[in-house]
């Protein structure tokens, strides 16, 4: 089977979008900064950390000691882990706490061994977990902190890694929100000999993934090397700017003449726009970034790619959230 089966659909999107020219511009370079070019205090403001959790501790516990080995007053996380599971926890530092918005929206993909309470044919096995490819119905478990109701959750792929005895290990891939446990024994329950999650480890959340993660200890260690050596080198390998949170969108490029004024909450006119991904549709959510590569804004479209390249007049998408601070660039537009 091919592995483009087994990629989330903001994997796919990304993979397949193609950047649209509308026009031409410079970007100034006495204004806004390269993300890229940012240093160390910069990123400890408005950056982020892929942490490998390892069983046990909560991931606001994790979040707390990013906070103490960081020495910051500010981060949170971009998806709840249970104390049991592993894996990939994406945390923000700083102002980019504001993005984390987007991570709780993004699919997820988890590799987990699940305990089949007696044996089962292979071939009944394999049927069964495909069956549960698509949409599903899922309740919330007991101690969860959401409301139990029933939800509806779409699995993009389930793919059966091995089978040992009545342990499977799989690979899932599913919509943000969905409970693996609470998968596994509906599973079990269609199998008709019962099931439960035996162990889960996080490897992706949108487009960001479990190899680009590092533990505590290195985090802890890169750290210090930058503090008593003044070698930022490994430490800005571990801490990411901020716009990397949104690799899972499709994004717009605008002049820089339009940058302050969307700062300042006007929705974004058509005459601003440089650069339009493909796949944009009408109402998608969008991130709106500068010729430099920096983040202003999320965006909620009011047309589609084809429109926003052919049309000349008009609003293109109204701002949801502003993350880029008034007065990075200067302002050229006039209060009415």
């Amino acid at each position: 089977m091919s592995s483009n089966n087994f990629l989330l659909p903001s994997e796919r999107n990304r993979i397949n979008r193609v950047r649209l020219i509308k026009a031409q511009a410079n970007t100034n370079p006495n204004y806004g900064k390269n993300p890229n070019e940012r240093n160390v205090y910069e990123l400890l403001d408005s950056g982020f950390v892929n942490i490998d959790k390892p069983s046990g501790p909560s991931s606001h516990q994790i979040v707390a000691w990013v906070k103490e080995i960081l020495n910051i007053n500010k981060a949170g996380h971009g998806g709840t882990l249970d104390p049991n599971a592993t894996g990939l926890l994406t945390i923000a530092l700083g102002n980019a706490t504001k993005a984390v918005c987007v991570l709780l929206l993004a699919g997820k993909e988890y590799v987990g061994i699940m305990r089949l309470h007696k044996k089962i044919e292979e071939k009944k096995l394999r049927e069964t977990c495909k069956s549960f490819v698509g949409e599903i119905y899922q309740i919330p478990p007991l101690r969860s902190a959401v409301k139990r109701r029933k939800r509806k959750r779409h699995i993009y792929y389930l793919q059966i890694l091995e089978i040992k005895n009545k342990d499977v290990l799989f690979r899932v891939g599913c919509e943000a929100g969905t409970y693996i446990r609470t998968l596994c024994v509906d599973i079990g329950k269609k199998l008709g000999c019962g099931a439960h999650l035996l162990e889960l480890r996080r490897t992706k959340v949108g487009c960001l993934n479990l190899e680009d993660a590092v533990k505590l200890q290195d985090l802890k260690d890169a750290y210090m090397i930058w503090i008593e050596n003044e070698d930022d080198r490994e430490l800005k390998k571990i801490i990411k700017p901020f716009e990397k949170l949104f690799d899972h969108l499709p994004k717009i490029v605008v002049r820089d003449s339009a940058v302050d004024a969307i700062c300042h909450g006007a929705d974004l006119a058509l005459p601003g726009v440089l650069e339009v991904d493909s796949d944009i549709k009408k109402n998608d959510l969008i991130g709106i970034f500068t010729l430099k590569g920096e983040i202003i804004a999320l965006g909620k479209t009011l047309m589609d790619a084809e429109q926003m390249i052919q049309k000349n007049k008009g609003v293109c998408a109204n701002i949801e959230r502003v993350f880029m601070k008034r007065g990075t660039y200067p302002r050229v537009w006039k209060k009415s």
